[in-house]
């Protein structure tokens, strides 16, 4: 067999990579390499369409391991991972009723949100009643001013009820910087309680008190290598803060928990969590630890709002999968899944059902959980884990050179790097730079809201500066939520348009613009009536009068819009708003004959929208 292996392979010669430049090079037929196939992206680097071995001589990846440093490649030697859902506690019989339910489930990791009048010993208890703290992961989240007190009754009541407190896994979130970037208000006094909340959990060796919820930027439409360079720096600002304060180096970092977001770039995603262990691991390194322990970075991980939609909400599911796929492959230690409706209502049965058996079909089916860094040695993602690493490396750099993450918060240079990323992300999905399935490509043509409304947006001024908030505030506008402003605008003005599409002329053409033109208009919630053609412009026009057409959209090919747009127009009328499908060549003899209105792959698809509903008086 090997023998035959080892003829196989000499059949093939190989090929250099000059030799597959002249080849693409040939195929390209004069086009520009750059320009056609090396994609820029939004974290500042290119990415060439191949990678070869070449590619990664002298990268620190070469020889990484699972569960060694720098830990690229995990900080275990296993891909388990937690499956977590999250809770939040207003009663607590009912939130222990959810817990218990939701453990038979296939969960074995708890995140509770418990508000701050509920921190005692009695509601704990009963919160916790019939769960086994060693065999599940517990997670706590509370008020930032009773977090050290939920820390000491969680310490008695595992005390009290007799387990191992060696084996006993879980957090308890404390994070007053993750309230100043949402609310504006200066919480920074509270930073100093990081040791306490240290200190209160000390004899829970497996317990993390001091969290980084980047999640937060995440969903407020950071890009990736923003998430991770300000992680870093965020990070960083604790682990001196407890440092300073006289806790022991490796008692501090060992206390830290990161809650990164997953967005649904794939591979880029698998690259950040690799980039983020390594960097981690060499930031505690140059303190000096006493062990390598202490450079291991605690990965929860959580699905994005960012993305998520209220129309075509299952593609959501879609959405949610891929993410769930990266922090999957990419090896972290926790993962929650969104549940598809959470944009517009209170998650029910259904859908956090549905967001369990995402993560359970990954591992039970797709076999996720059996393969340590099945990334690694592949030359596309090793060099994106190397490039998103070099470019949150350079911003974290510049944030401490500001004095740090607080400082940086304070001078509102966190908050306006994101909010301006949220802009251009906007600015993106409006001119279709950036999909949205289903919200801004390929809407369903016939979907009503009926009644589904954005939930409420997590900071208190949406990125205003009202209030009283001291400090800038993150804004959390999803990337749909614009163009479903628009959509929820049409459906409840009461009045739907009919967009007809008079096709005429070149077969292919038509088609193709007459399905251009559909899914455009759609994305404002137009009714649409695409059609298979007619031997004249008047007969399209009379049919579209006959239809009650509140828009023609005129079909064909570049060459006939001079032959057919000008007497279309005329015949039209004024009867209904003419629209031209597509950027012809004759488009300023077609304006001075007084048509307006043209739609093609290079117009800002929401202005153009509003636009036209502002004409149809949809106010």
């Amino acid at each position: 067999m090997a023998d035959s292996k080892e003829k196989l392979f000499s059949d093939f010669p190989s090929v250099s990579t000059q030799e597959w430049m002249d080849k693409i090079t040939v195929d390209l037929k004069g086009a520009d390499f750059e320009k056609k196939l090396v994609w820029k992206t939004n974290e500042g680097f290119k990415v060439k369409p191949f990678y070869r071995k070449e590619d990664l001589e002298g990268k620190a990846v070469v020889n990484a391991l699972p569960g060694e440093f720098p830990y690229l490649r995990g900080t275990k030697k296993n891909n388990e991972w937690y499956v977590r859902q999250d809770i939040k506690v207003e009663d607590v019989a009912s939130a222990n009723a959810k817990a218990l339910d939701v453990l038979n489930k296939g969960v074995n990791s708890l995140g509770f949100q418990i508000p701050g009048k509920l921190v005692n010993a009695e509601s704990v208890a009963a919160l916790l009643e019939g769960i086994c703290a060693e065999c599940v992961e517990l997670n706590f989240t509370t008020c930032k001013k009773h977090t050290v007190e939920l820390a000491k009754v969680l310490v008695e009541y595992f005390i009290t009820k007799g387990y191992d407190l060696e084996k006993l896994e879980g957090s308890v979130n404390f994070d007053p910087i993750n309230k100043i970037l949402i609310k504006g208000v200066d919480f920074s006094a509270l930073v100093d309680q990081a040791k306490d909340v240290v200190e209160a959990l000390a004899p829970l060796p497996k317990y993390r008190g001091v969290a980084v919820n980047a999640i937060t930027l995440n969903n407020a439409g950071a890009y990736i290598y923003q998430e991770l360079g300000y992680a870093l720096a965020w990070g960083v600002e604790y682990l001196n803060r407890m440092v300073e304060a006289g806790l022991d180096v490796v008692k501090a970092a060992c206390s830290i928990k990161f809650n990164f977001g997953v967005s649904s770039n794939y591979f880029m995603e698998i690259a950040k969590f690799r980039a983020a262990r390594m960097l981690w691991a060499n930031i505690v390194a140059s303190y000096k630890p006493s062990c390598n322990c202490a450079c291991k970075m605690k990965v929860h991980a959580e699905t994005s709002s960012f993305n998520l939609t209220i129309f075509d909400a299952h593609v959501n599911l879609l959405r949610t999968q891929t993410e769930s796929m990266s922090a999957a492959l990419a090896g972290v230690d926790s993962l929650t899944v969104s549940p598809f409706d959470k944009a517009y209502e209170t998650p029910d049965e259904f859908s956090e059902r549905i967001a369990r058996n995402q993560q359970l079909l990954l591992k039970e089916e797709s076999h996720f959980d059996k393969v340590v860094d099945p990334a690694a040695g592949s030359y596309f993602i090793e060099n994106l884990t190397m490039s998103i690493a070099e470019q949150a490396w350079k911003l974290f750099l510049e944030v401490e050179e500001m004095g740090g993450f607080m400082a940086a918060i304070k001078a509102n240079a966190i908050q306006d790097a994101v909010n301006n990323s949220n802009k251009e992300r906007h600015t993106n999905v409006a001119k279709r730079k950036e999909i949205l399935l289903g919200t801004n490509q390929y809407p369903n043509f016939t979907e009503l809201a009926n009644g589904k409304t954005p939930v409420a947006k997590a900071a208190c001024c949406s990125g205003n500066h009202e209030c009283n908030a001291e400090f800038h505030t993150l804004n959390f506008d999803r990337a749909a939520s614009e163009f479903e402003d628009l959509r929820l605008q049409t459906e409840n003005s009461g009045k739907r348009p009919k967009a007809f599409m008079l096709t005429i002329g070149n077969l292919a053409m038509r088609q193709a613009r007459a399905q251009f033109s559909c899914n455009f208009l759609a994305c404002a919630g137009y009714e649409v009536v695409d059609n298979l053609g007619f031997e004249t412009v008047e007969a399209g026009v009379e049919a579209a009068v006959a239809a009650k057409a509140d828009i023609v959209v005129l079909c064909s090919s570049d060459d006939e819009y001079a032959e057919y747009a000008i007497p279309a127009f005329k015949a039209l009328n004024g009867r209904a708003m003419f629209i031209v499908a597509g950027a012809p060549a004759c488009m300023e003899d077609l304006k001075a004959a007084g048509i307006e209105n043209f739609i093609h792959v290079r117009v800002n698809v929401l202005d153009t929208l509003r636009e036209y509903n502002e004409k149809l008086g949809i106010k």
